[in-house]
């Protein structure tokens, strides 16, 4: 028979005691240790639990702003990116005269072979018409910034909707409308907007902007297209369609929100070379046909390359101008690019 001091649950089961009820406290420990043990885990997991709650949860794209605001070439991209906005918004109050009006003081000395200048009055000179090159060259950041955006956002919303319809249904409209993008992705961007501005019977600035959108199409299109087959499969998505919800719903609601930053980022990018395709195409002799327009492609290839032996520096200006701008918005571009991706959370 067993020793009821050795075995004291057996003796708390005779007694009808639950033996789950006993508790083996340790030698030398006593309730009240217990109870502030007890406290301080307490006190513990709510000072944790406050913590997280006074930090809150971090967003994709707070994360993401976050790690852009940390990145130097970003930094540097959306330096010049502000700058250039900034003095295309407020080009009437910095330019010292008036882009499209010839000055006596510069006529008279104006020959074929003579240019005038920087002087006090006119810092960047005269053009070849005794027009004063630094307001044409501050309107010209007016005009170059609209026809990059323009242009970056009818592409954008032709290739939104190819890309959308490609991804949310697939099948034979996939088929067709990636076929399409493939035949125009494989010519040359450049020579694909010089043959659109071709057909047009008479080049103007909007034939510019309809060439260079159609060129970044294919671009969109294919980037959301990939996006929206990834998002097809997602768990969401998955949930969503086995609860009922309506394709169109489950395309605007579910895929497209999810599928658009790589998109947006890449508008960013698209900026740029729109800005250099649309300077190409006025340089070439096929932007707009308005002299008094100011704009940095029309004054580097009408004005620049016409004179550059009398003066250089009317395609230095402009050339420098379009470099700059195009690198700020390629900066920008690609640290929004970095910032978003998930490889690069930590």
């Amino acid at each position: 028979m067993s020793d009821p001091i050795t075995r004291p649950t057996v003796g708390a089961q005779r007694d009808g005691v639950d033996p789950s009820a006993v508790e083996e406290k340790p030698e030398g420990v006593t309730t009240s240790a217990f109870a502030r043990l007890g406290e301080r885990k307490r006190a513990r997991l709510d000072a944790l639990a406050q913590a997280g709650v006074d930090k809150g949860g971090v967003s994709l794209l707070r994360d993401a702003f976050r790690r852009l605001r940390r990145n130097p070439v970003a930094i540097v991209g959306a330096v010049i990116v502000g700058l250039f906005i900034l003095v295309a918004i407020f080009a009437p109050l910095l330019a010292p005269h008036d882009p499209a009006q010839r000055f006596d003081e510069l006529t008279k000395n104006l020959t074929v072979d003579n240019i005038p200048g920087s002087s006090s009055d006119f810092p960047l000179g005269s053009d070849p018409l005794g027009r004063d090159f630094l307001s044409r060259m501050i309107y010209g950041s007016r005009q170059t910034l609209f026809v990059g955006v323009v242009a970056t956002l009818i592409g954008l919303g032709l290739g939104v909707l190819i890309g959308a319809l490609s991804g949310a249904f697939g099948g034979w409209v996939d088929n067709v409308l990636m076929r399409l993008t493939d035949v125009m992705l494989a010519l040359p961007a450049l020579l694909l907007a010089i043959s659109l501005v071709a057909m047009a019977s008479r080049s103007s600035q909007w034939t510019v902007i309809f060439a260079v959108a159609i060129v970044n199409v294919p671009i969109f299109a294919r980037l959301l297209r990939g996006s929206m087959l990834a998002q097809r499969e997602s768990d969401h998505v998955l949930a969503a369609r086995a609860l009922g919800v309506k394709q169109r719903s489950i395309v605007l609601r579910h895929m497209l929100p999810n599928a658009m930053t790589a998109v947006i980022v890449q508008a960013t990018l698209t900026l740029s070379t729109a800005i250099l395709e649309a300077a190409s195409l006025s340089f070439l002799g096929l932007g707009d046909p308005d002299i008094n327009r100011a704009e940095w492609g029309l004054m580097l290839g009408v004005d620049g390359q016409r004179y550059f032996d009398v003066r250089p520096e009317l395609a230095y200006y402009p050339a420098i101008a379009i470099i700059v701008v195009a690198l700020g918005f390629t900066l920008l571009g690609e640290g929004m690019r970095e910032a978003i991706d998930p490889k690069n959370r930590r």
